[in-house]
């Protein structure tokens, strides 16, 4: 594919520096399994855990697509600012309390945080469905928000996975997103004309209530903590050079993508794809990118290369910004968009599944809630910096600025995350 072939050009000019360990050797190997093939009990962890963020995604990726059209029939709807508040307030209050639900998971437990949390996402969620004004469906996002279970579950898959499986663990996650990402384009539109808004939000506090079973009664117990294991803190995270590094990259890389739909709708539709239609262009791009992603990252990373691979991605993002730059000038059909925007899911998906897996690695067990915690707190804010400033620079700069913009900040990750190492990973598994 023509995707492999850039990446394959980008991957060339890394090879000669590759990850060196700074950590403390290896633990023994599991003696059930080989290194790099899961036990059952790591399957079912990443299953179960990806089946939650499956289930919690999927009810707000469904409201998404239809929530400016529908929120205007709300009393109130003719306020622009307001229906922008009730879209955004999620993000901001979850992006406030990633980091206490974090610290809490490392205290409390995960499972007790993760069903607390799922609760508030649901009560939230039904608040939004009995919503009868713009201002009660504002509350009852904020509430949703507020159920900022990220962290915790990403911690409690780090603790249920060895080193050596963790990418793949995390990539597992970060397809069911990506499939409920991409299957809630396809449905919203035609859920919306039968159920509407409050129907959707309903859908959505059921499907929390789904992942609350599965919490329950599918995820492996935690693990038990060592009794001498010494307490970490939210200072010794924010002190954490490898740690800064991935928050400031899953900052860029989360307002990269988000500014990129605030020009992409429109420019597909000049490209001559109505917006019912867009999805035509998107699920085949996702589904795609996921088998790349398959092919390139898990074999390197067996044989050493994560951090060339870590590295081409960021760069293949940033060829991608600067294609989008020149396309943005003169749009020349569906398919150029098609064919960038697969190369950026290639990119983008190594990255989701590479972030998350690292900052595991590289964090103390004692404070990995609080890292995660941190680190989805900074992919929250970069969801809204990307969202304000793409927009207004759309407003005030024009679509190729916005696009010229996207492509600096990503060499500016590219030029922090050259530094960067990587511990080696363990095959065992560690109480956290």
């Amino acid at each position: 594919m023509s995707g492999c072939g850039v990446t394959s050009l980008v991957f060339a000019a890394f090879t000669a520096r590759d990850f060196t360990s700074v950590s403390a050797p290896s633990a023994p190997s599991a003696p059930s399994a080989p290194d790099t093939v899961m036990t059952p009990q790591e399957r079912r962890s990443s299953a179960s855990l990806a089946l939650i963020f499956a289930l919690r995604m999927l009810g707000l990726f469904l409201v998404l697509p239809v929530f400016a059209l529908e929120a205007r029939k709300y009393p109130g709807g003719d306020d622009a600012a307001l229906v922008g508040m009730a879209m955004g307030i999620y993000g901001l209050t979850q992006g406030i309390l990633q980091i206490p639900f974090g610290v809490a998971s490392d205290k409390f437990g995960r499972k007790p945080v993760m069903v607390v949390g799922l609760l508030i996402f649901a009560a939230g969620s039904a608040i939004a469905a009995w919503a009868l004004t713009l201002h009660w469906l504002v509350a009852g996002r904020a509430l949703q928000g507020a159920g900022a279970i990220s962290a915790a579950v990403t911690a409690l898959l780090a603790d249920q996975t060895r080193d050596v499986v963790r990418t793949k663990a995390m990539a597992l996650v970060g397809a069911s997103i990506g499939l409920m990402f991409a299957l809630s384009l396809v449905l919203s539109p035609l859920l919306a004309s039968f159920i509407g808004l409050h129907g959707l939000f309903a859908m959505t506090s059921a499907l929390a209530l789904g992942g609350i079973a599965v919490v329950i009664w599918w995820v492996p117990p935690e693990p038990e903590k060592q009794v001498d294991q010494a307490r970490g803190g939210l200072l010794s995270v924010l002190r954490h050079p490898a740690l800064l590094r991935l928050d400031f990259g899953v900052f860029v890389l989360h307002a990269v993508q988000l500014s990129m739909w605030v020009a992409l709708p429109a420019m597909l539709v000049q490209a001559g794809l109505q917006r019912d239609q867009h999805w035509q262009v998107y699920l085949p791009a996702v589904l795609a990118s996921f088998f790349v992603m398959g092919a390139t990252l898990f074999p390197l990373e067996k044989k050493g290369y994560l951090r060339a691979v870590f590295l081409s991605a960021i760069a293949l993002i940033a060829l991608v910004q600067l294609a989008l730059w020149a396309l943005a000038h003169t749009v020349e059909g569906v398919w150029p968009m098609a064919l960038v925007l697969f190369v950026f899911f290639c990119g983008f998906n190594v990255l989701e599944a590479s972030q998350p897996s690292l900052a595991s690695r590289v964090a103390p067990a004692s404070s990995r809630g609080a890292a995660l915690g941190v680190y989805n707190t900074l992919q929250s804010l970069g969801f809204f910096a990307g969202g304000a400033v793409g927009g207004w620079l759309v407003k005030s700069a024009g679509v190729p600025t916005l696009f010229l913009a996207s492509t600096v900040a990503m060499l500016a990750w590219l030029g922090v995350a050259w530094g960067m190492d990587a511990p080696a990973p363990k095959t065992g598994l560690k109480a956290g």
